[in-house]
């Protein structure tokens, strides 16, 4: 079976490691730029997707260059706490969360590829626009603005606005917390949150990553500007004031080397992904706000199950069938903040802050959001630890 895939980022190449790790090896990634970069900002692998890239060999390497995740705090823009979790395995999970550089963690797929498929079998500065080519199998998972899909919806026009605005950047900082800690502050009007993205180095610093979600006018980015460099000033207004006791919230921000802005944006769910032998992958399949930490997570999840149908005889109508709706939930869930729109409610109920998170928001309710995040975006503990495996098992 010989495999093309339209797209080298985290999506395109994980399909490579995954459809290799189940037999599949004629299997070649096109990669639109010239050279690959270390570049963007951070991401969070949440622990389904650690198992998959952990039962692809990828362990080792995911604890040298990320962070092991421990734990979760929501606080309002005053440092009031209103929620904190553990996270990865303190929170049960057989599998720990990573945060990472978005740039590093594609290094790292890309060396494996390399090592495992051949060092040709990433082609750079290679585009695919069309759905006709020499292959058995077409993999689009060349993101939100993919060519694959717009070759299969023509008429889909443009990625939705969403009204917000997204600022991203990373910090030298202090390790803050456990040193492995996330937290997320916010109100009906901005969110920010703040992790770190690597250990720490030799001075005792490490690079922490930070972004805000700010409610803005519809127009006031241009959707096209993905990776905009704004100066910090236009940020810091924005975070005046805002207080957590563990970390000086105006200082981390204001010492960012570079600021870079997104428009908050996604598409509507497909009513399918797959068309002859052409299927899509990660952001070309279902972009989504990155609320929840899942746009990365759901993409490596995708290859697994996708290289799982083919290796098994089941096809893309059982990829579609076990990924499809599960994402199409999650695109939803996530325009109506996810497991953060707790931050949104505890402001709406007491704007002026709190003596006791229990009279706003008893706890009851605030784990049930949680929960029901984690359940739908196939992430509660019991469940996934209990789950089968997509490896599989080959006579060699």
């Amino acid at each position: 079976m010989r495999v093309i895939i339209a797209g080298g980022g985290i999506a395109g190449l994980t399909t490579a490691l995954s459809l290799h790790a189940a037999g599949i090896t004629d299997v070649t990634v096109h990669e639109a730029v010239e050279e690959i970069h270390p570049l963007g900002v951070g991401i969070n692998l949440l622990p389904h997707a650690v198992r998959e890239l952990i039962e692809l060999g990828l362990g080792d390497r995911l604890a040298e260059v990320g962070v092991a995740t421990a734990d979760l705090t929501f606080l309002t823009p005053r440092g009031q706490q209103i929620w904190s979790e553990p996270r990865g395995l303190a929170a049960g999970y057989r599998w720990p969360q990573y945060s990472i550089h978005r740039g590093r963690l594609q290094l790292l797929l890309l060396d494996a590829v390399r090592e495992r498929l051949g060092p040709d079998a990433v082609v750079l500065g290679s585009r695919i626009t069309g759905l006709d080519h020499d292959a058995d199998l077409l993999v689009g998972a060349d993101g939100i603005r993919s060519d694959v899909r717009r070759a299969l919806f023509p008429d889909e026009g443009e990625p939705i606005p969403g009204g917000d605005v997204l600022w991203r950047g990373t910090t030298y900082g202090r390790p803050f917390m456990t040193g492995r800690s996330m937290i997320m502050l916010g109100d009906r009007t901005q969110k920010l949150v703040i992790y770190p993205i690597a250990p720490p180095s030799e001075d005792g610093t490490q690079l922490i990553n930070w972004a805000i979600q700010h409610r803005t006018d519809v127009l006031g980015v241009p959707t096209g500007d993905w990776n905009q460099p704004i100066s910090v000033s236009k940020v810091l207004p924005h975070v005046q004031g805002w207080h957590c006791d563990e970390l000086d919230v105006y200082g981390l921000v204001a010492g960012a080397e570079q600021v870079l802005e997104y428009p908050l944006v996604d598409r509507d769910p497909l009513p399918y992904w797959s068309k002859g032998n052409v299927t899509l992958v990660g952001d070309a399949a279902h972009p989504m706000y990155p609320t929840g930490s899942n746009g990365g997570t759901q993409a490596i999840i995708d290859a697994r199950v996708l290289a799982y149908a083919l290796a098994n005889g089941l096809g893309l109508e059982f990829y579609e069938e076990q990924r499809r709706p599960v994402t199409g939930e999650i695109v939803l869930a996530n325009r109506k903040d996810g497991p953060e729109v707790i931050l949104k409610m505890v402001d709406e109920r007491a704007p002026q802050g709190f003596s006791d998170i229990e009279y706003v928001m008893p706890r009851a309710e605030r784990e049930e959001i949680a929960l029901h995040y984690k359940k739908l975006a196939g992430f509660e503990p019991t469940t996934l630890n209990a789950r089968r495996s997509w490896s599989v098992t080959l006579d060699r």
